[in-house]
């Protein structure tokens, strides 16, 4: 009889989801002509979207006295906190809005050169599934989906960055946790892909793990707000991507095998 695996504890299991990324830093050494294509589509889109950021930043005292002209005729502690949420929480929405942008468009822009890092990743590991076409109109939809999604967790982490006093921080941790689990969703979405799951399949499986896949996606966001590290996290993101999706597969298998071989001694014990 197969013991299933047991179930790991959600700090633990976030830390290891953490170790996948730091596994796909790891290909730098191992394939690192590979992993240097992905640096070309990161760098263009980066430098365009940090543009865009640092223009907000400029700009921003301006837009948010634009906003607020109701506060004009208040106190100036109280209009002050008032204009401060309000652009903490422009800033922080921006900021999730551009991470999601930057791996949408990234991958959109560079998919030929992280089609070929997964597919070396894939090699590399062993077992490699067939070849797929993950096609350029996929790519579209999933980028626009991507983006549409990201707009809508900027939103959610805005709102919650207007709550008095604990708004910033409260929406820095929120907006941490739904970009990573974006990001982790977009991601692994080649590799488990190209084994036969279908988006519904997909989501099930995340679900099943969801701290280790959190871990991930929270330390590669994480990644992207350093300077310059988006451009490098990205292709060891792909590469780590890859180590998850094969995880998460395997973990599944086990337990799916530990419940058959469990399965006849149930029954016979209900005889």
């Amino acid at each position: 009889m197969t013991t299933p695996p047991p179930a790991p504890r959600p700090v633990a299991s976030f830390f290891r989801g953490v170790g996948d990324l730091g596994r796909g830093f790891a290909f730098w050494g191992r394939l690192p002509g590979r992993m240097a294509l992905g640096l070309i589509p990161a760098a263009i889109v980066g430098i365009l979207l940090l543009a865009g950021v640092i223009t907000l930043v400029v700009f921003l005292r301006d837009i948010v006295d634009a906003l607020t002209p109701f506060a004009e005729d208040w106190a100036e502690v109280a209009a002050s906190l008032v204009r401060l949420g309000i652009g903490a929480a422009l800033l922080g929405g921006a900021i999730v809005l551009a991470v999601v942008s930057f791996t949408a468009l990234t991958l959109l822009v560079g998919d030929p050169f992280y089609e070929r890092i997964w597919r070396s990743v894939e090699q590399h590991l062993g077992d490699a599934p067939p070849e797929s076409d993950y096609g350029f109109w996929r790519s579209i939809r999933d980028s626009i989906g991507l983006i549409l999604r990201g707009l809508l967790a900027a939103i959610v982490a805005g709102l919650v960055g207007l709550i008095p006093l604990v708004g910033t921080a409260l929406g820095a941790v929120v907006a941490a946790f739904l970009t990573g689990w974006l990001l982790a969703d977009e991601l692994t979405s080649r590799a488990l892909s190209a084994r036969g799951l279908d988006a519904a399949a997909r989501r099930d499986l995340r679900r099943g793990q969801r701290a280790r896949v959190l871990g991930f996606g929270v330390a590669t966001q994480l990644c992207f707000l350093v300077p310059l590290g988006a451009v490098i996290a990205m292709p060891a993101a792909v590469a780590g991507s890859t180590v998850l999706a094969r995880t998460l597969l395997d973990r599944r298998a086990a337990m799916s095998q530990a419940e058959e071989s469990t399965a006849p001694t149930r029954s016979g014990n209900g005889a």
